[in-house]
């Protein structure tokens, strides 16, 4: 009988997280490796990540216009992921995150990152 190995169960995720307008660079940082840590403590792997800066929202998000957005690459179980989840829904600075599944992950950097902000 064989072992099933912790990477093998593995899913391939983009991430796309926006975080309040109102933070100063060195919350925003906090917050962006607090996620960080986060993905890793539950056994996840980042394999790229991108800052793509404040944003225009679309419409408004507990009353910001604006946002600032980052995009992650990650490998991850999903039952891992649900866990996150749990805890990104406790946040008061993270307006919203997105984790969509994919079978293989874009090549950086993406249009949006050379997009005029």
């Amino acid at each position: 009988m064989y072992k099933i190995k912790p990477w093998s169960c593995m899913n391939k995720f983009e991430t796309v997280i926006i975080l309040s307008p109102d933070l100063s660079s060195q919350l925003l940082k906090s917050e962006i490796d607090n996620f960080k840590n986060k993905i890793t403590e539950n056994n996840g792997k980042i394999i790229n990540e991108e800052e793509w800066g404040l944003r225009d929202l679309s419409y408004n998000i507990k009353k910001f216009k604006k946002g600032f957005y980052n995009f992650f690459q990650l490998e991850i179980n999903g039952t891992d992921l649900s866990k996150i989840k749990l805890d990104l829904n406790q946040s008061d600075v993270l307006l919203r995150y997105l984790f969509i599944k994919v079978s293989t992950h874009q090549e950086l950097p993406t249009k949006l990152s050379n997009e005029k902000k």
